[in-house]
């Protein structure tokens, strides 16, 4: 009742403001007033609404006005032209670009008028989800006007917060509500997914009409008594069985009809005042568990939890967490002043949560604890966006980030300590100087840096506030930020004064918000010691990070001639990263009876402007790479040694939302090998003398430099590579170019094009001898096999294996084609001269995909190579002067493993399959590669490094 009176009526609440002032500013403080009827019809068949809206708005300002922005925020739904089509796009979402016309959403029958007369409107110039409001008069200081209009919404699925996903309705963001108008003027904004919102306060009065069977869960109270009791009935005890799949229909039979629905309608009316927003969520299937909550002063407060058969068990202490969260703010911030709490579960297709006033929704999660620490977190946000609303879209800190401090504070004190991960994650991210200044709007952070710096950050930057002036000031502090602000727009400035009265330290620390890098007390001191054999280790270092560290683990691997390998993982990696780094890994190869192993030294400069980062490195390897068995049985297995040193600079890019990679390498490899040499000693053994030849594996060494410009836009829609190679040895010079382009398809997945073309040049002319020694180099359309990886780096299990099921790996190389003609001296569509080649890769959508029927969702994609080469141009070349193959593609664990089914293919490949393959010849001409860094690491660590 106090709270109604203090918005309702004008000069008290002037004169409140007055009384709690603790500056000139703040006596200064106003606000408008924005009181909304509703009443809104929701067609489920068609999933839109059709409603009609009533709005008071009242001008505190000291300013005349001529005209309101509206907001119609369904708009940004409309098309792929959008503010939040483009926000999508950059980070990495293509779903609403590639929306079907059912998918989409928008807002229209408008037909605006104020105090009954017509009022027309203007476009924004470049914002379709916002528009201006002409006023027919002005609305001088002081004054009311009554705004009306129908309106008509097709919701859009929910890519975003709201909307519809089968036949339940999240309702968000769906009225035309009108813009801030504040001390720093308009604020009309597009609806976007990364930046949330800022409304005016007012009441809300809202009548939804939708099918009788539909279970709704709203911001505000209830007002239907018989609609409660309903609500009460449907307890998890009580609800209908959990769903089972629909049976498949046959052939012939009928399909089974869908049960009856509900044609009757229902009005339900829900009040709520002293809030900005209404958000309101419909399902036929929830159930409704609900409990009283007493709040430290004894105030009671109904708390709710609205949620699917399917989530049942996970959500079951689901309203227990909730009434934790709503007492733990009510004793740290500031009493929780409505009379409601609600969570409500959301569907799959909605990531995470998003609060609205008195209710938020959350979608399903991994475990019971991240349950309650996404309800605690969302239900914070009644506190930190619901009552005290800052402009979320410019301070998003003021929101997430104060929130998410006392969402650590509330799992900390009921959990104990709790892993760090997002911490260390932003750490690297500022190690790297890759992140971006707290204070930072939210629209202009990248993805990454809105997660860890708007709530990592800046929930750091309030623990660092809380170490230095002690935990009982810095209560005191927020809780006076709370009382004197509730229910207003407080920006940055505001809660500095606030603070500014319990400390005079408040500039050096919000001047901390405009910078980049760790806090002061982040940096990690000390020395660690992680190993799964030493017990709570890693815990340990999660919980509490290090400086510096010694990591050492098992290390396992495996080869067709080392076999199995066993030994240790000892390095110095981790998030976040020192400058110099190194990881050694000796292991016993079991099949070779040898010590074998991989190594690496890395030193990083990290810097400023043109060049990010330099990185100078060198890396090292020893492995088994053949065998022999002589005639007298003796198994001979010969070996590899790689050391490779280089440098690697990678340029900077001015907007940090940019997916722009450019970088320049060059690496020198030095490399080692064991050949198979027949030795001058011959033994004659026997009545029949019989020979036996005894065999050497001396070493050869060589060395080749290499070259590498990379520039690639990772960008969500339509990405590109480009790739610049030149390779120098002894006897030759190889330039080469790889460009990928990827076409995106709507419906996920897409059209893969590479191309290739190089060149092999001879230094000081060419020799038998030479064509025969850099045989490996030349250039090859057909698939690579692990001799050809003359730089070993990419693992293969058998790498000169001639049968079996480790002949089949191949690399992807030069033309990459995916058929092999190993056993050819010469294999086909190989050169010393120049080669050029087109590689297609397409996704299958899952209707024509015939595994899409297997339990395991397997993805299916087509394949088709086409190349050329020098000496199919020649005047007596004989064949075709175009090869190529094609078939179909399954990639599996991330693309970690590729299989490829060569179908069709040139003549002259089939003739030599006829001749090298009698048997099993499908299965014998299937190819595979094996890619140790799959898609999703590769991603991440892009994320990271920018």
């Amino acid at each position: 009742m106090v709270f109604t009176i203090f918005n309702r009526v004008k000069n008290l609440f002037l004169l409140l403001s007055l009384l709690t002032a603790g500056s000139t500013a703040f006596s200064q403080y106003w606000q408008q007033r924005v009181d909304y009827v509703i009443e809104v019809s929701l067609d489920v068949k068609t999933k839109t609404l059709d409603g009609f809206e009533k709005i008071a708005y009242t001008n505190h300002s000291p300013d005349t006005l001529h005209y309101l922005w509206f907001h119609l925020w369904p708009n940004a739904y409309k098309n792929d032209r959008t503010a939040l089509t483009d926000q999508l796009l950059t980070n990495g979402k293509t779903a609403l670009y590639f929306a079907s016309k059912e998918q989409r959403g928008y807002i229209n029958r408008l037909d605006f008028k104020a105090d009954g007369v017509t009022a027309r409107t203007e476009d924004h110039p470049e914002h379709i989800d916002v528009v201006k409001l002409i006023l027919p008069k002005p609305l001088p200081p002081g004054g009311k006007v009554n705004i009306t209009t129908p309106f008509h919404v097709k919701l859009p699925f929910n890519f975003s917060r709201g909307g519809y996903s089968g036949e339940t309705f999240q309702i968000t963001q769906w009225y035309p509500k009108p813009a801030v108008y504040d001390r720093k003027g308009w604020h009309p904004m597009p609806y976007l997914d990364q930046g949330e919102f800022y409304s005016e306060f007012g009441s809300f009065d809202v009548r939804i009409t939708l099918p009788r069977d539909y279970v709704v869960a709203a911001t505000g109270e209830l007002q239907n008594e018989a609609e409660k009791l309903w609500l009460k009935g449907r307890k998890q005890s009580d609800s209908r069985p959990q769903k089972k799949p629909a049976p498949v229909s046959k052939p012939g039979v009928p399909k089974p009809k869908a049960p009856p629905r509900d044609t009757i309608t229902k009005t339900l009316v829900y009040k709520q005042d002293n809030v900005h927003d209404f958000a309101w969520f419909a399902n036929r299937d929830f159930i409704v568990e609900s409990d009283t909550c007493i709040l430290p002063s004894g105030r009671s407060v109904e708390v709710y939890a609205f949620f699917t058969p399917e989530e049942a068990k996970q959500w079951s202490k689901a309203v227990s967490y909730a009434k934790d969260a709503t007492r733990f703010y009510s004793t740290e911030v500031g009493e929780y002043p409505y009379a409601t709490v609600s969570i409500v579960q959301g569907p799959e297709s909605f990531g995470g949560g998003m609060e609205y006033p008195t209710i938020t929704v959350i979608a399903p999660a991994e475990s019971a604890k991240t349950l309650d620490m996404v309800i605690a977190h969302e239900v914070g946000h009644n506190w930190f966006q619901g009552v005290l609303a800052s402009n979320e879209r410019d301070h998003p800190w003021l929101d997430e980030g104060i929130n998410s401090f006392y969402e650590h504070r509330y799992m900390k004190a009921k959990y104990g300590q709790w892993s760090r991960g997002n911490e260390l994650l932003f750490m690297t991210k500022a190690k790297r100087l890759t992140d971006q200044p707290i204070s930072t709007p939210s629209e202009a952070l990248s993805e990454f840096n809105y997660g860890l710096v708007t709530y990592e950050k800046t929930a750091n930057w309030m623990e660092g506030l809380e170490k230095k002036w002690g935990e009982e000031v810095l209560r005191s502090a927020i809780r006076r930020y709370y009382k004197q602000w509730r229910f207003r727009h407080p920006y940055p400035e505001d809660l500095k004064a606030v603070l500014g009265q319990f400390s005079t330290d408040t500039a050096a620390a919000f001047a901390q918000l405009d910078s980049t890098g760790l806090l002061p007390h982040q940096e990690p001191m000390g020395f660690s010691f992680v190993s799964p054999f030493k017990r709570g280790s890693i815990k340990n270092y999660l919980q509490s990070p290090s400086r510096n560290i010694i990591a050492l683990f098992p290390a396992l691997g495996s080869n067709s001639y080392d076999r199995t390998m066993l030994g240790i993982l000892l390095t110095n990696y981790k998030l976040p990263p020192t400058n110099f780094n190194f990881l050694v890994a000796p292991m016993y190869a079991t099949g070779s009876k040898s010590l074998v192993g991989l190594g690496r030294l890395n030193y990083s400069i990290h810097r400023k402007g043109l060049i990010r980062k330099t990185d100078l490195f060198v890396n090292a390897s020893k492995f088994s790479m053949d065998q022999f068995k002589d005639t007298a049985g003796r198994k001979l297995t010969m070996q590899f040694w790689k050391l490779a040193p280089g440098l690697r600079v990678t340029l900077n890019e001015k907007d940090p939302k940019s997916q722009v990679r450019r970088y320049l390498q060059w690496k020198t490899f030095l490399i080692g090998e064991q050949s198979l040499r027949i030795s001058r000693d011959t033994v004659i053994s026997g009545t029949d003398t019989a020979l036996i030849l005894r065999y050497g594996l001396p070493r050869q060494d060589r060395y080749l430099n290499q070259l590498r410009l990379v520039y690639e836009n990772n960008r969500a829609l339509y990405p590109f590579r480009f790739h610049l190679q030149v390779e120098q040895a002894s006897d030759f010079i190889r330039p080469a170019l790889t460009a990928n382009y990827f076409f995106n398809y709507p419906d996920q997945g897409g059209l893969q094009l590479r191309f290739f073309a190089g060149k092999f040049i001879y230094l000081n002319g060419k020799t038998i001898r030479k064509q025969f020694e850099n045989d490996r180099y030349h250039l090859n359309m057909t698939g690579a096999n692990g001799y050809e990886d003359y730089t070993y780096s990419t693992y293969f299990f058998g790498r000169n294996e001639f049968e079996g099921l480790e002949s089949q790996q191949i690399m992807m190389r030069d033309g990459g084609f995916k058929v092999r003609t190993d056993l050819l001296a010469s294999k086909i569509g190989k050169t010393d001269n120049w080669l050029a080649a087109i590689n297609l890769h397409s996704s299958l959508p899952d209707k024509i995909n015939p595994l899409s029927v297997l339990p395991v969702k397997i993805p299916l994609g087509v394949f088709f190579d086409i190349g050329t080469y020098a000496e199919a141009w020649e005047k007596d070349a004989e064949g075709d002067r175009f090869l190529y193959d094609m078939g179909l593609h399954i990639p599996l664990l991330d693309e970690a493993v590729n299989i490829f089914i060569p179908v069709f293919y040139n003549k002259v490949y089939g003739d030599y399959f006829k001749s090298t393959i009698p048997k099993n010849r499908f299965f014998k001409t299937i190819s595979f590669t094996i890619d140790l860094y799959p898609k999703s690491l590769r991603a991440l660590n892009r994320e990271l490094e920018f």
